[in-house]
């Protein structure tokens, strides 16, 4: 089971131009609103066409610009989840499932399977959010899709109605022994539903990797910020393989940034310098206790102790964690990424201010906490 797609097209203000493969398991497009995504699996499905490219679902040619080749809509094998559901509103449930059944056996079969006995003869309007939502899943089933592709289908659900079907999406895809592809702008629900993660940015791919690889250390500026990295700076390549954090206001020391820097020649500005990023997740910063504050900021003085002595602008409580909006004491210049974050439980943070109460507030980023881009 295997869904190839290579397109392009001009939609005016950017062209998308998209290649990835896909086979059993769930690919997750991550994105910004406009940045493509839903083009994309509209292409898939041939609801739009593309200007130019191949896409291929199990040996099966479903487009081809240079062959001609157009397969309509509903011969493509194609289960879509629309945003809204695009339920058919002069329907009732029954008859909505029975135009992917075709069959009223079939039809029955997958109101028990949905949970929606006694809603047979009920219209959409007369629906809550989440069934909608299962009818909609029961009608695209029906039909035994070759591929499923879900346009962010919890966009229109509370918190609390969205975390129960997406247990049933979850139930749903265990089940599909094809090809997936599901579309979100939230990293956490993509991270919860997906197997592999491709990060869309102005209509292109900017990274393509196993979820937690892409996460662990996202290959680009863009995947970085869409997978929820908040501390990010530009990077000028020193003397010794250190690094000055541009935005942040200190050195960087950590050894896997001398392997994804080096030799990059090509990008060095007149003045020799390499500009290029570094960040890390507002939950991986390392307290330094006040009794280390010597020591610590003596390996400091040496480049090598990423530290950072907190400025601090705002503390704001989460449910359970509280979030410390900072900068990097006597900070010259202040940027768009020099507000740094750290993240930490409320009773941990309560118990270290008291500690620092006399004194600074400084927190380490460890080296293996850096993520390091070239782009």
């Amino acid at each position: 089971m295997n869904l190839s797609v290579k397109i392009r097209k001009n939609l005016g203000d950017f062209v998308l131009d998209v290649a990835f493969d896909t086979g059993e398991g769930v690919l997750g497009l991550l994105g910004a609103s406009g940045c493509g995504k839903s083009m994309t699996l509209k292409c898939i499905a041939g609801i739009e066409k593309p200007d130019e490219g191949r896409i291929v679902l199990n040996d099966r040619v479903l487009f081809d610009s240079e062959a001609g080749i157009d397969v309509p809509p509903q011969k493509r094998g194609v289960g879509y989840l629309f945003q809204d559901y695009a339920l058919f509103p002069n329907m009732t449930v029954a008859q909505n499932i029975l135009c992917g059944a075709r069959d009223k056996d079939k039809t029955a079969e997958y109101i028990r399977r949905f949970d929606l006995v006694g809603k047979e003869k009920l219209y959409p309007a007369q629906l809550s959010g989440g069934q909608k939502q299962r009818v909609a899943l029961a009608r695209m089933l029906a039909a035994e899709p070759e591929v499923i592709l879900l346009d962010e289908p919890f966009t229109a659900l509370d918190n609390f109605l969205k975390a129960r079907m997406e247990r049933e999406v979850m139930n749903v895809l265990d089940g599909f022994g094809g090809p997936v592809v599901f579309v979100s702008h939230d990293r956490n629900e993509s991270y919860r539903l997906t197997d592999t993660i491709a990060v869309m940015e102005n209509g292109h791919i900017a990274d393509l990797s196993e979820k937690h690889e892409l996460f662990r250390a996202p290959k680009t500026l863009a995947a970085t910020l869409l997978t929820g990295c908040k501390n990010v700076t530009r990077l000028k390549l020193l003397e010794g393989g250190d690094y000055m954090a541009v935005d942040w206001g200190i050195r960087l020391h950590a050894p896997i940034a001398e392997k994804v820097l080096a030799g990059q020649q090509a990008n060095r500005s007149e003045d020799g310098t390499v500009y290029r990023y570094a960040g890390f997740r507002a939950h991986y910063l390392v307290p330094v206790e006040p009794g280390d504050k010597e020591r610590v900021q003596g390996k400091e003085n040496s480049g090598s102790s990423n530290l950072l002595i907190c400025d601090i602008l705002r503390e704001v409580e989460d449910t359970f964690s509280v979030v410390i909006q900072f900068y990097q004491k006597g900070l010259a210049e202040r940027t768009e990424y020099s507000l740094l974050t750290y993240e930490t439980g409320k009773e941990d943070w309560a118990r270290w201010k008291k500690q620092c109460a006399e004194g600074e507030i400084m927190l380490r980023i460890p080296d293996d906490a850096l993520i390091w881009m070239k782009d």
